[in-house]
């Protein structure tokens, strides 16, 4: 009985680091994405939208240039300009606004679905609400590009 103790206990020692390591790898495989990372993405967006309204303007300007060059053209080159960078603006920010809205009721909507699927029809129309800040976003820059042409 004394053999079969000794031989129990380095098992069971071993048993205990082996199990210590699976919860480590389970917590590591499941750890939520570090702050470092949302902040980079965000940080990217941000520089993708500066960019982009850059080039528009750029643009812009050079189209204007060509406005003014012609004779039939009473439009100032910098309303042109100005139209781009809000047609523009109204764009990036409604779909930035979209997504963070679709995000945000799209995993809330996911969750009470679980919980209860009849509520899919719901979640579906709230969703639905969230993606119509993007269309509202894209109409007014469709206005706004038909103003200044």
């Amino acid at each position: 009985m004394i053999e079969t103790k000794r031989a129990d206990a380095p098992a069971s020692s071993t048993d205990h680091l082996h199990d210590a390591t699976i919860e480590e790898i389970i917590m590591t495989e499941t750890r939520r994405p570090s702050t470092f990372l949302s902040w980079l993405v965000l940080a990217l967006t941000v520089l993708v939208c500066v960019v982009t309204t850059l080039l528009l303007s750029a643009v812009a300007t050079a189209k204007a240039g060509e406005a003014a060059a012609t004779p039939l053209a009473a439009v100032n080159p910098q309303i042109v300009e100005w139209g781009l960078v809000a047609a523009a603006l109204s764009t990036a920010l409604a779909a930035t606004g979209a997504g963070y809205a679709v995000a945000r009721v799209g995993s809330a909507a996911i969750g009470a679905i679980a919980e209860k699927p009849e509520l899919f029809g719901r979640a579906l129309v709230l969703v639905g609400l969230a993606e119509g800040i993007a269309i509202y976003g894209l109409i007014v820059s469709i206005l706004i590009l038909n103003r200044i042409a």
